[in-house]
């Protein structure tokens, strides 16, 4: 654990070429490019405790690779310089490193970098692509592969085509009859 100030690193799980103070310099600058001024706090830990924090919060049931969680806007003054919190799943993150050909101490950067921007008010699930547009902006000015946005594009867009062929199967089949 890191305390450096006010600001708060928490590694549940050791990661191979990344410290608590590696990772905090890393948020410092992601915060800034993100033109988020206020303090995040980083819990790097497991999928059990992700899934219960996802359960919790969320009511999903599952282990996620990310979470973030905003300071309520009605905190007092004080509680006001705490933009939130960013919890990682290390073992997801390890996952995908090894999926995408990077390390895992990358991935838990472009994992904490997608929180950050959560935490800044965007909303891939809402926003018409801008948190995608601002999450490949900072992941290539901050030297990060690709991003967690970009990533889902393949897997949403192939759901969406076998969506579309399974919508049409039907009907032609209907002409031929």
């Amino acid at each position: 654990m890191l305390n450096a100030g006010n600001k708060v690193i928490i590694f549940r799980k050791r990661i191979a070429g990344l410290s608590p103070s590696t990772l905090e310099r890393f948020v410092l600058r992601a915060r800034k490019a993100a033109h988020l001024r206020d303090t995040v706090n980083v819990l790097v830990t497991n999928s059990n405790q992700l899934r219960s924090l996802n359960r919790q919060f969320r009511g999903a049931d599952k282990p996620t690779d990310v979470l973030s969680f905003p300071s309520p806007p009605s905190a007092p003054r004080a509680a006001r310089r705490l933009a939130g919190d960013v919890a990682i799943s290390v073992d997801i993150a390890r996952g995908n490193a090894v999926r995408l050909g990077h390390s895992v101490a990358d991935e838990v950067k472009i994992l904490a970098l997608h929180g950050i921007l959560h935490l800044a008010g965007f909303d891939h699930e809402q926003d018409h692509g801008e948190m995608a547009r601002e999450e490949a902006r900072l992941r290539r000015q901050l030297k990060l592969e690709t991003g967690l946005i970009e990533r889902m594009k393949p897997h949403a867009q192939n759901v969406l085509t076998r969506k579309k062929r399974e919508v049409r199967a039907p009907s032609a089949r209907r002409r031929t009859a």
